[in-house]
């Protein structure tokens, strides 16, 4: 039986897919989820709704745009860009999250007073 999928952290998903936008240039939704569940993979599995309501919150706090285009295979879709206050709060988020990732590495690593 394979390991049941990671659950997220409250506001991790919006770091993920503003890092997505940055990485990829303008995308619709589903392959932001898409790309999401690739480079994690397949850790992470995103349901529409979960990706659409982060890209409302996003799209809210003015940190991506939206604009009706075609997908590849021809269909409409909305594709999302991320706006220069999103880039602002993508790098103060990433120096969060590495911040936050140093501390549990050590706090992880450390040894019982005992030696164990």
């Amino acid at each position: 039986m394979g390991e049941a999928k990671l659950d997220l952290l409250q506001g991790t998903l919006d770091v993920m897919v503003l890092q997505t936008l940055v990485t990829m240039g303008a995308q619709h939704g589903y392959g932001i989820a898409r790309r999401i569940e690739q480079v994690s993979g397949d850790e992470v599995l995103l349901n529409q709704g979960t990706i659409y309501a982060s890209l409302v919150r996003l799209q809210q706090r003015g940190w991506i745009r939206a604009e009706w285009g075609l997908s590849d295979n021809n269909r409409k879709a909305k594709f999302y860009e991320i706006t220069r206050a999103g880039r602002k709060q993508l790098a103060e988020h990433t120096a969060h999250w590495e911040r936050l990732s140093r501390v549990m590495g050590r706090v992880l690593a450390m040894e019982s007073e005992g030696g164990q």
